[in-house]
C-alpha cells in the first residue's frame, strides 16, 4: 500500500517538475512540443519493449517440451496471479538472474539466464518467478514508460533552452546587463539541475516497483522466504559471475546484472539487503495470501 501511495506521489512530483520547469524554459509551446516528442518515443519504446528487452539480452523462447519443469511453474504461479501464462525464455550466461517484460498481462513475457536453476532451489527459483509475474501483474512497464515519457520531456526542454539561449541570449542591449545575466546563471543552472532530479525521481519511482514486485510476488508464492533466500544468493552470485548485459536494460532485472553501481539516489534497484529484511519482516508477520 505505502509504495503504491509512493510511486502515485513520485509520479505527481515528476509531472509538477515537468509543468515548473517547462514553463520555466520552455514557455507552454515548449512543454507541449517536449511532451508530445518524449511521450512519443517512450511509448513506441513501451509498445515494442518486450521484443527489444528479449532481443537485447539475447533470450530465446523455449517451449513446454524444452523446460517443462519452468513451464510447469510459470504457469502455475500466472493462475496464482490471476494473470495469462506469460512466454518463456531462457538467456544463456552462467550469472544467475531474471527479469519480466510485456505492456500488459496479455503480451507479458518472463526470461532467466541457464544459471539460475543450478544455483537456486525449486523453491527460490518459484520466488523468483513469483516477483517476475508480480511486476507483470502491476504493469511496471507501462509505468516506467510514463516516468521516462515527463524525465524525456524535461531534458528535452533543459535542450531546448539551451539553444534558445545560445542563439537568443546574446543579443541583448546593455539595459539590464546585470539582470540579464543573473538570469541566464539562473537559466543554466535549471538547464544542468532539472534533468538529474528528474532522473532521481526516475530511480525512485523504479526502486518502489521493485519493493512492490517482491511482496506481491511473496503473496503469489504464499511464503515470503524463498524469495528473500534467492535474492541473497542471487547478490551474492551477482558479484562473482559478472553478466554481459546492456546498461538499458539492467533496470529490468530481478538485481542489478552491472557490477558497481551509483550511488543510492541513481540506482534503480533498492539495496538487496533491504530487500531481503523487508520480506523476513513480512514472515514474522504472517503473510496475507494474494
Amino acid at each position: 500500500m505505502w509504495n503504491n501511495v509512493k510511486t502515485t506521489a513520485l509520479l505527481a512530483s515528476l509531472t509538477a517538475l515537468f509543468v515548473v520547469i517547462g514553463g520555466a524554459l520552455g514557455g507552454q509551446a515548449g512543454m507541449v512540443i517536449a511532451l508530445v516528442l518524449a511521450v512519443g518515443m517512450n511509448m513506441g519504446a513501451w509498445w515494442f519493449s518486450d521484443k527489444l528487452a528479449l532481443r537485447m539480452s539475447g533470450a530465446q523462447e523455449v517451449s513446454p517440451a524444452d523446460a517443462p519443469e519452468l513451464h510447469r511453474m510459470v504457469e502455475e504461479l500466472a493462475a496464482r496471479a490471476e494473470i495469462p501464462k506469460p512466454r518463456v525464455y531462457m538467456i544463456e550466461s552462467e550469472t544467475p538472474n531474471a527479469f519480466a517484460t510485456g505492456r500488459n498481462p496479455a503480451n507479458g513475457a518472463v526470461a532467466v539466464t541457464t544459471g539460475i536453476a543450478r544455483l537456486l532451489t525449486r523453491d527460490e527459483l518459484a520466488g523468483v518467478v513469483a516477483h517476475e509475474l508480480a511486476h507483470i501483474k502491476h504493469r511496471d512497464t507501462l509505468i516506467s514508460s510514463v516516468a521516462a515519457s515527463i524525465a524525456g520531456a524535461i531534458s528535452m526542454l533543459a535542450d531546448m533552452a539551451m539553444w534558445g539561449m545560445m542563439f537568443a541570449g546574446l543579443g541583448g542591449s546593455d539595459d539590464g546587463e546585470d539582470e540579464g545575466i543573473a538570469g541566464m546563471v539562473g537559466g543554466v543552472l535549471m538547464m544542468i539541475l532539472a534533468p538529474i532530479a528528474a532522473m532521481i525521481i526516475q530511480m525512485a519511482i523504479s526502486r518502489s516497483r521493485e519493493y512492490l514486485a517482491d511482496a506481491g510476488g511473496a503473496r503469489i508464492l504464499g511464503d515470503p522466504l524463498p524469495l528473500a533466500s534467492a535474492l541473497e544468493k542471487l547478490e551474492w552470485a551477482s558479484g562473482r559471475v559478472p553478466m554481459q548485459a546492456s546498461p538499458a536494460t539492467s533496470h529490468l532485472y530481478i538485481v542489478n546484472p552491472l557490477v558497481g553501481g551509483l550511488a543510492g539516489l541513481f540506482r534503480t534497484h533498492p539495496a538487496t539487503a533491504e530487500r531481503i529484511a523487508r520480506l523476513r519482516a513480512m514472515a514474522g508477520r504472517g503473510l496475507v495470501a494474494a
